[in-house]
């Protein structure tokens, strides 16, 4: 192929940040109209590569062409006036602006005086028409839209600044089945009308379904470029963490024991409705459903963490109530929330104090006085247990990839050696080795006899993790199903209440 015919080009692009060479002679190269997947593991060096596109990182080595000709990034504006647009996790919306204001917010006046509202409102409501979003009312906030349409304004915002390439980094992490679909729709129409698509995601189904060529990156390294429909999961997965794995869910040989926990005709709120199940030792009980269907609202009001209305709960036999998180840390009852940067971690603090917050009472600091070099070594012990990746125990946790971040997230539940735990959307935003190892650390614990309760949306990680699952929709349960009734047609249709 000439070189002309790529939309974008970035040729041996090195970048080192002190003594990390994050980048390592990595080329790219982006077909016009084509959604091209990029993945890899957490610190395979996909962000500083868009970064650099973006203009946020400069680069130390290599060159970037786009329609191919050679040209200069150095700070976000050439980028935007070169066509390129990278949608973030964390959208660059003003939430007390209407969504004309954030669309058109650099060209609002078009350097008149006075701002033309009705001509504004009306060029807002034509983009939204064309991706197939006409119910988003130009004159709302964007504050009090829903996380998938904010994403629609993003997009929007980017195509009226003439965006041809656009980079969407793990953009389905917060959104509904139904509104994945949509997104999809849209992607789709853009790489229809021309514009050149750069996807990054760590779910594969979404991969398979929607890219024309993916690119693997490894440790800051280019592994290859290669055409979807000529591979398979097995293969890319290898690609990436550079080993086999035939199974990416291991062999468990736990043996399901006694009931630890029942929760009987559980109340809380809209989202909680008559809610009953019970969960054993050994077991991993799955709670499948689309996001928004009260399963993380069941648990929050069954750990203590919101507050539930009526309904018994059973913790070995026992009726008990959790009043808050210290009271179950202290029955041994853990939940490993979903939002691991604003509820499992104190980013800003030390990958040790967040390793040992649960038990410091107890375990570290019984006399009220804290042995730090006792508490270092049970770190370093507890992280090794999880082959944790990291530089030193007093580094900040936001020094951290996702998937390491997730594991000393998990570190302090499991230093309180719970005998319930609860493990909300664990491998959410976490590369593929990651997840194999995050389910290693679950099977062990069901060896050892604790009881688990995994939330996921995804189906997958249900069928090859849990012993029976339990689907939730609206609030309420509308499915249970034994290992061998768990397939993806019966937890979609159950989810979706077909």
């Amino acid at each position: 192929m000439e070189q002309s015919q790529y939309r974008l080009e970035m040729k041996h692009i090195s970048k080192r940040f002190g003594g990390v060479q994050a980048l390592n002679d990595v080329s790219l190269q982006i077909e016009p109209g084509e959604i091209h997947a990029l993945i890899g593991e957490n610190g395979a060096g996909k962000s500083t590569l868009m970064k650099i596109l973006s203009g946020a990182y400069k680069r130390d080595s290599g060159t970037i062409h786009i329609d191919g000709r050679e040209v200069t990034i150095n700070n976000p504006k050439d980028a935007k006036d070169l066509g390129a647009a990278i949608i973030y996790q964390e959208f660059m919306l003003a939430p007390d602006l209407t969504v004309a204001e954030n669309i058109y917010i650099d060209q609002l006046s078009s350097g008149k005086t006075l701002i033309n509202w009705k001509e504004l409102n009306t060029k807002t409501k034509e983009q939204l028409t064309k991706l197939g979003f006409d119910d988003i009312s130009p004159m709302a906030k964007v504050g009090s839209l829903s996380v998938a349409y904010q994403q629609v304004v993003e997009i929007c915002k980017n195509l009226t600044r003439n965006a041809k390439i656009l980079v969407l980094d793990e953009p389905t992490a917060v959104l509904t089945f139904a509104e994945i679909q949509k997104l999809f729709g849209i992607l789709r129409k853009l790489r229809d009308a021309g514009v050149s698509i750069i996807y990054i995601s760590h779910r594969l189904e979404e991969i398979f379904e929607l890219s024309d060529h993916i690119t693997v990156l490894k440790d800051g390294t280019f592994v290859d470029r290669v055409e979807t429909s000529s591979i398979n999961k097995e293969k890319l997965v290898t690609m990436m963490v550079g080993r086999e794995m035939s199974q990416m869910f291991p062999p468990r040989n736990a043996k399901i024991g006694e009931e630890v926990l029942r929760v009987e005709h559980l109340n809380a709120g809209k989202m909680v409705q008559d809610i009953s199940f019970h969960v054993r030792s050994g077991e991993i009980l799955g709670f499948s459903g689309l996001v928004g269907a009260g399963r993380t609202e069941t648990m929050k009001a069954i750990f203590g963490a919101a507050k539930k209305e009526s309904g018994e709960i059973y913790y070995f036999g026992e009726k008990t109530d959790f009043k808050d998180a210290s009271d179950s840390i202290k029955k041994g009852f853990g939940m490993l929330p979903e939002n691991r940067k604003e509820e499992g971690l104190v980013l800003t603090q030390s990958i040790r104090s967040n390793s040992t917050f649960t038990i410091l009472n107890n375990k570290i600091a019984p006399k009220q006085v804290i042995n730090h070099k006792k508490e270092k070594e049970y770190v370093r012990n507890l992280l090794a247990s999880m082959s944790t990746k990291y530089k030193d125990t007093e580094d900040n946790a936001n020094s951290l990839s996702g998937g390491n971040q997730q594991k000393v997230a998990l570190a302090k539940w499991l230093a309180a050696e719970c005998k319930c735990l609860v493990f909300d959307e664990p491998t959410r935003g976490v590369d593929v080795g990651a997840k194999t190892e995050i389910y290693k650390i679950m099977n062990d614990l069901a060896e050892k006899g604790v009881a688990i309760i995994m939330i996921s949306s995804e189906m997958t990680e249900i069928i090859g993790m849990c012993d029976r699952a339990i689907v939730m929709r609206q609030g309420r349960i509308s499915g249970e199903f034994s290992r061998a009734e768990l397939a993806e047609d019966n937890l979609i249709k159950s989810a979706m209440g077909v």
